[in-house]
């Protein structure tokens, strides 16, 4: 009989609303999701984390402090989802913790990325095994450390039936191209999703109890500014070939007013519409310029599942393509990240290569992350 191995995976994106933590049972390579859980983080730390990706003063004494509180709160987070869903920590193999990325410049001389999350502090704090670190080997060979999702998406999610994009909107867009055989799997960011979308919301909305555009809401009372989208869509990393990865130091407020100068001169609802329309253009361009063919089926992923407005405006681009969540392939959309970090752990825990050079532009294979135990 295979043997039985849980591991969780904690996984907190490029929105930084929170912390999902996911329960995976392998038997053999094959991963089941047994509970989740989300943890939001708390104010004093997302303001700390979203001043470390734009601010330079005092950065490495802040770099210090949010390292080991954020470290501190995954630990508060994991100890929780024990005790609330009555495990024993001795129960779990490793913990596989993303941390959060607060830099990721691939494309920088020397090319770096960072997440913060110490991962000696949560070893400590929950006495289980981490992995963690999972990026900068893959940088380390060449490669652009992201995305790192596609070699998951390929172990779950790929049919010999037919040719299948994964798309996860998660704060950056990024797609997997899964075409129905082992060989020939892509991936790649497209660009921004909810950075953009939450950071002009919120802007326009300091007091909302949200922090995004629930359900769209904002974005569809607004119209299309085909003009300010033509700006946009000039920017050379839309241009640029995969392999290619991006984050919120390239998407952010700042970009917008790079190119469109003063915000305030447009209706917030037309602008919120127009990014809307961005990441559906972008998305849908990246698929008809980079990929082989036509995918028959896309998958989506990410919190960007949820939001209908940003999910018709996809839809419209690519009509010819069948859309489902990725509830349907057993894995729902806001679970998927959380359980790939997992699935890496276990990769490395087992000594198999976590990365795809096809997909980061790595010279090599090679097995991601380091392991620090309690």
């Amino acid at each position: 009989m295979p043997q039985r191995e849980l591991f969780l995976g904690l996984m907190s994106g490029t929105s930084m609303d929170g912390l999902d933590v996911v329960l995976v049972e392998f038997d053999a390579a094959q991963p089941e999701l047994l509970q989740h859980r989300q943890y939001p983080l708390d104010d004093e730390l997302q303001e700390q984390l979203h001043i470390l990706c734009h601010e330079s003063t005092g950065e490495l004494h802040l770099w210090g402090c949010a390292d080991r509180r954020f470290a501190e709160f995954c630990a508060e987070s994991v100890n929780h989802f024990l005790t609330y869903f009555d495990i024993s920590p001795s129960a779990i193999k490793a913990i596989g913790s993303h941390g959060q990325t607060v830099r990721h410049q691939p494309d920088q001389s020397p090319a770096y990325t960072l997440q913060l999350g110490d991962p000696n502090t949560l070893a400590a704090l929950t006495g289980i095994p981490v992995v963690a670190d999972f990026r900068r080997k893959d940088i380390a060979l060449g490669g652009q450390g992201a995305p790192l999702v596609p070699a998951f998406h390929q172990a779950i999610f790929s049919s010999f039936d037919e040719s299948r994009v994964i798309l996860n909107l998660g704060g950056i867009a990024n797609i997997t191209w899964l075409p129905g055989t082992p060989a020939g799997v892509t991936g790649f960011d497209t660009g921004p999703a909810n950075t953009l979308l939450d950071r002009w919301f919120t802007a326009c909305h300091p007091n909302h109890e949200d922090d995004f555009d629930r359900h769209g809401a904002f974005a569809a009372h607004g119209q299309v500014l085909d003009d300010v989208l033509a700006k946009l869509l000039d920017d050379d990393y839309f241009k640029r070939p995969p392999p290619k990865s991006t984050g919120r130091e390239d998407f952010n407020l700042k970009w917008l007013e790079k190119y469109l100068g003063d915000l305030s001169k447009f209706k917030a609802e037309d602008l919120q519409a127009t990014l809307v329309e961005l990441t559906a253009c972008t998305v849908a361009q990246a698929i008809k310029d980079w990929l082989p063919e036509r995918p028959e089926t896309i998958f989506v992923a990410g919190g960007g599942a949820y939001n209908p407005i940003l999910m018709s405006a996809l839809k419209a681009k690519l009509p010819h393509c069948g859309w489902h969540a990725t509830s349907v392939l057993g894995v729902a959309p806001q679970h998927v990240e959380a359980m790939a970090f997992a699935w890496l752990a276990r990769c490395y825990m087992h000594r198999v290569p976590g990365n795809l050079p096809a997909v980061t532009g790595a010279s090599r294979p090679t097995i991601l992350g380091g392991l620090y135990l309690p």
